[in-house]
């Protein structure tokens, strides 16, 4: 979500009695993990839609009729000029209307064709020499009538695979074997999407239950694959699926509490015609769930790392002292993370409050209309289930690493016991001369151990 933060710290590798130490760790997350797991595997089990689609009558806007046919071709020049679908109106007398004109040099070969441009892309971006475009030939059904080749859209092929390959060539060379592993977990989350939780908001599958049980199953897959299997990922998982629980019960009450019916645009009223059997405020309900678990899942392995580093550096602090020191942390994630939400969803819904904030209404009402309303509730409901989760997982995590019985390494007990031992020794010889031996200085990283230890603030 345009931010990252470190989720493990270098320091020297673990000893056999830390290794001993997380096994417990996964052994006493595994008791709780599993049936959960087991209960999101079953309900996937139940709620796979059956793939039936009789019942959706769907307009394909790409389907044409017999004799037309949607043709690729590159543009060679551009002119504004008289339009060709009105050559016949200003033959018969009319007034003649311009137009952008695309003549294009069609990828199947033969002569140029001049491709009438739809105002509005002539109004945004234009077209220019060198673009590819794809464009409806109507040339067999109408032969002798001028003006048959008309604009649909850009091919954006080659850009997008570009950026594609870039993202991916930019993920593997700085998080290596890791990158690359979240990058094919995205691929696996996408796959339950379009496989499980679409056909079955399609088929009016419960939604509540579809949305959480999909997500529940995405982010089981994608922190494991991505980040490994281990305590931190385990606690991690545990404070995500309560930060979906959260997310998702919340947003069931919001989506019905706001009157979010999902009317508000285009695409929703085809849905409505396709169908009886999809729910609009149900998909609004599902994307809800869906909508945060990017950041959900960042901020609940962040916190779970950041507890097992400084339980690592100071055993012996208290449960208090390691959930404090981890909540400060916490704190500026969430500080961070909240206003990442709302930019992240007001930059997708820019053209809807250019557009609202021209009708010069109060802001409050321009907030809680029809327009803005189901953004708002999606930026709420998604921080305080993220908000949530992030004092969940930290106090998961110190529970588990104080379960887990490591106490203090055995060579820092060897280390305080030699340290003890010449102090003894340094102490009697003072007495004998008389002179004060001051305080060994310890190293500052074992120095700032031992303050954490006492409950006092590192220097």
């Amino acid at each position: 979500m345009g931010h990252s933060h470190p989720h493990t710290l270098d320091g020297p590798a673990p000893s056999a009695r830390m290794l001993a130490s997380r096994r417990r760790a996964n052994l006493l997350l595994a008791l709780v993990l599993l049936p959960v797991t087991l209960a999101t595997l079953i309900g996937m089990i139940v709620l796979w839609p059956s793939g039936d689609r009789s019942h959706v009558t769907v307009a394909d806007p790409y389907a044409t009729a017999p004799g037309v046919t949607f043709d690729v071709g590159t543009v060679t020049r551009v002119a504004t000029e008289t339009c060709p679908s009105s050559q016949a109106a200003v033959e018969a007398g009319a007034e003649a209307q311009d137009c952008l004109v695309a003549y294009t040099q069609p990828d199947s070969g033969g002569a140029q064709v001049p491709v009438e441009v739809t105002p509005e892309i002539a109004a945004s971006r234009g077209v220019e020499a060198g673009d590819t475009i794809r464009y409806l030939n109507l040339s067999e059904v109408m032969p002798e009538q001028a003006g048959t080749f008309v604009f649909v859209d850009f091919v954006r092929s080659t850009p997008i695979l570009l950026l594609a390959v870039l993202y991916s060539v930019v993920v593997v060379a700085v998080a290596r074997w890791r990158g690359l592993r979240a990058i094919l977990g995205l691929v696996g989350a996408y796959a339950v999407m379009a496989m499980f939780i679409l056909p079955g908001l399609v088929e009016g599958k419960p939604p509540l239950l579809l949305g959480l049980v999909g997500s529940s199953v995405i982010m089981v897959g994608v922190l494991y694959f991505a980040h490994g299997f281990s305590a931190r990922t385990s606690t991690a998982l545990l404070g995500t699926l309560f930060g979906l629980a959260v997310t998702a019960l919340l947003g069931a009450w919001a989506t019905d509490a706001a009157y979010l019916t999902g009317v508000g645009d285009e695409d929703t009223y085809q849905l409505v015609n396709m169908s009886e059997q999809i729910s609009l405020s149900g998909i609004i309900m599902c994307g809800l769930i869906i909508s945060g678990l990017g950041v959900l899942n960042d901020v609940t392995i962040t916190q779970s790392s950041a507890v097992w580093e400084m339980y690592e550096l100071a055993p012996g602090a208290s449960v208090r002292r390691l959930f404090t020191g981890a909540m400060r942390v916490g704190r500026d994630h969430i500080a961070s993370t909240v206003y990442t939400i709302a930019f992240a969803y007001a930059g997708a819904a820019l053209p809807v409050l250019i557009l609202v904030s021209l009708y010069e209404r109060p802001l409050f009402d321009t907030l809680t209309s029809g327009e803005l309303a189901e953004e708002v509730v999606r930026t709420l409901v998604g921080s305080v289930g993220l908000v949530l989760a992030i004092p969940m997982t930290t106090l998961v995590a110190v529970l588990v690493v104080k379960a887990t019985g490591l106490g203090r390494p055995a060579a820092a007990d060897a280390l305080a016991d030699g340290a003890a031992e010449g102090a003894a020794a340094r102490g009697a010889a003072a007495e004998d001369t008389g002179a004060g031996v001051p305080e060994p200085a310890l190293p500052s990283g074992r120095r700032a151990r031992h303050r954490l230890e006492a409950g006092q603030e590192p220097e």
